[in-house]
């Protein structure tokens, strides 16, 4: 299982190169469902990275 570091970057990555790819996300600058979903997997990895920071205080 990967880290929460490397879940977040991960996941930030596939959310950016997917923006730059996508002609709905980036020509017409609408969110597409992938978008929003690749969007919630960065968010749900940045808070896990949280709790993981948290926990260690």
């Amino acid at each position: 299982m990967p880290s929460p570091e490397d879940a977040l970057y991960q996941a930030r990555a596939a959310y950016e190169e997917h923006t730059r790819t996508c002609r709905q996300c980036h020509v017409d600058r609408s969110p597409c469902a992938v978008s929003k979903l690749l969007l919630r997997a960065y968010n749900n990895a940045r808070r896990a990275q949280g709790r993981a920071g948290s926990a260690l205080r």
